[in-house]
């Protein structure tokens, strides 16, 4: 049950959206700059073994 916010409804559910919108955006380029860096390692990794062979 939300509570009532009178007046000011539109400027606090506002807020609420931008502020879901922002974590929503942090969370996934945390989650796409760590699958880059997983994909830079690997290919780091690859680079270091010897003649290319496990």
């Amino acid at each position: 049950m939300m509570p009532d916010l009178g007046k000011y409804a539109t400027e606090v559910l506002g807020s609420y959206a931008v502020t879901l919108g922002l974590l929503a955006a942090l969370i996934g380029m945390t989650l796409w700059r760590g699958a880059r860096i997983k994909r830079q390692l690997r290919q780091i990794e690859e680079r270091q073994k010897p003649n290319g062979k496990a």
